[in-house]
């Protein structure tokens, strides 16, 4: 990448360690990225199977000043469409004010004897900025059991944008404490932006 800061150089090594096509995922980052510097990042590569094929994909998120960013790569095996193996890559730019929540979900082994500073076994990130919900409909009712009147649904709405898992089984631990610092820089980064 063009920058040199060390936060550059992490990314770029993250990049590349993950194995996954990092010339094709370095570009598209470097030039969603732009002449911004980053605060934080995160390389998550995800190896999926589907019926008889293994299929392998990465997200890479960027936290920079102003802007949120997401980065995914999938490959897809030859078809109809391409007779050679081809992968597709996309990118968003979120500014961060619009980030509207990160949540972080904590899987930690025998609750009743941890200790603060012990990493979960298991996170599961969701960042959401209104580009995707969903909605859960169910049949409302009353009280009464007897009651056969329709009263409507009633549901949720969650934003859903997007989601990842890591877990110290499948990505290893310094996955999981990376995770969690860069959910704490998002986190701080939307509070920031709200002042």
């Amino acid at each position: 990448m063009a920058k040199t800061s060390t936060t550059t150089q992490g990314l770029r090594t993250a990049i590349e360690r993950s194995g996954y096509y990092p010339a094709l995922v370095a570009e598209a980052v470097e030039a969603a990225v732009g002449s911004e510097p980053i605060g934080s990042y995160l390389v998550h590569q995800e190896t999926t199977f589907d019926a008889n094929e293994v299929r392998r994909h990465v997200t890479v998120l960027v936290l920079t000043g102003t802007r949120f960013i997401v980065s995914h790569t999938d490959e897809q095996a030859a078809d109809g469409t391409s007779p050679t193996p081809y992968a597709t890559t996309s990118t968003e730019s979120v500014k961060v004010e619009r980030i509207s929540s990160v949540v972080v979900s904590r899987v930690v082994a025998n609750p009743e004897a941890y200790s603060p500073g012990t990493l979960p076994r298991e996170v599961v990130l969701t960042i959401g900025w209104g580009a995707v919900s969903r909605i859960e409909l169910e049949p409302a009712a009353c009280g009464d059991p007897n009651c056969e009147a329709d009263h409507g649904y009633t549901g949720s709405s969650t934003a859903d944008d997007l989601s990842l898992r890591v877990s110290e089984a499948g990505d290893g631990l310094d996955a999981v404490r990376h995770t969690l610092a860069f959910a704490q820089a998002l986190s701080e980064a939307t509070v920031e932006t709200s002042r």
